[in-house]
């Protein structure tokens, strides 16, 4: 079979050649040969489909990490992770839209209807923490890294009930455009800390002293509502309720991630926190 050029390729594809360029750069997508001497890349017909695949996946706006890891899997779980994509975006979408009425409330003199705030008092503990500058899109792969693979698949033990949830820190924005940072926390039992903190050199441990702290839960599960978006609107709630109440914020707001064993794989509850003085 004749290999296509690049200038072909890209014709039949419908992409750039510049994008192409990027791909290999990737690994999303590496010529089926590349002259020694030119640098010349040539590509292999069946390379179409696999690079229709991925600008099919770019039009519905995945990110490119995240595409190379979809291209890794069997066609099921690749399914299955599509789906789970397309569910955030939906949901960042909605979170989008109440947050430009929250805008245009706010620019028109009107108060917008916030969601429920609660208070709760909160005691000190023991946490293993690591911060890290990500993107949005980076967020919940990195979360997953460290609390299910590293920490839930290392067998470090879990404090029962909301105490013992992990969450994450947003330290600054969390978008496309900004990188945080954000800070991983997982609480641990005081008589065990030392020695869990030994096997994570890489961890911080440090103790949060006893403090209250206001909250709000949005519907659904953590993962198709902890964006960027979501954060903002958890903020703009959390800051004008502190505010009426003259409360004064000690810390960051904060995401935690609560199991649920009735979610069916669906993924953890979860809450926006703000801690108070």
């Amino acid at each position: 079979m004749e290999p296509i050029s690049i200038g072909e390729f890209a014709r039949l594809s419908r992409l750039s050649p510049k994008a192409l360029r990027l791909y290999d750069e990737l690994r999303l997508l590496v010529p089926a040969r590349v002259d020694p001497d030119t640098g010349y890349r040539w590509y292999a017909a069946p390379q179409l489909h696999q690079a229709r695949l991925v600008a099919s996946l770019r039009r519905i706006g995945v990110p490119l990490a995240r595409i190379k890891d979809i291209l890794a899997l069997e066609p099921v779980p690749a399914a299955e992770e599509i789906s789970a994509y397309w569910a955030g975006a939906e949901a960042e979408h909605a979170a989008r839209r109440e947050l430009a009425g929250h805008l245009v409330d706010r620019f028109r003199g009107r108060k917008s209807a916030m969601d429920e705030v609660a208070i709760r008092d909160m005691p000190a503990r023991r946490l293993l923490s690591i911060i890290r500058r990500v993107h949005q899109d980076e967020l919940l792969p990195t979360g997953r890294e460290l609390f299910i693979r590293r920490l839930r698949g290392g067998d470090v033990p879990r404090i029962d009930g909301l105490v013992g949830a992990p969450f994450m820190i947003f330290h600054g924005e969390v978008s496309g455009d900004s990188d945080g940072p954000v800070e991983w926390c997982w609480p641990v039992p005081d008589d065990q800390a030392e020695a869990i903190a030994a096997r994570f050199p890489d961890l911080t441990l440090h103790t949060e002293p006893a403090h209250q702290e206001a909250y709000i839960r949005p519907e659904g599960p953590a993962a198709q509502w902890g964006s960027g978006t979501q954060a903002e609107l958890a903020i703009e709630a959390l800051a004008a309720w502190a505010s009426e109440q003259q409360w004064q914020p000690s810390g960051a707001i904060r995401l935690l991630l609560i199991p649920d064993p009735a979610s069916e794989g669906a993924g953890p509850d979860g809450e926006f926190a703000l801690p108070l003085r």
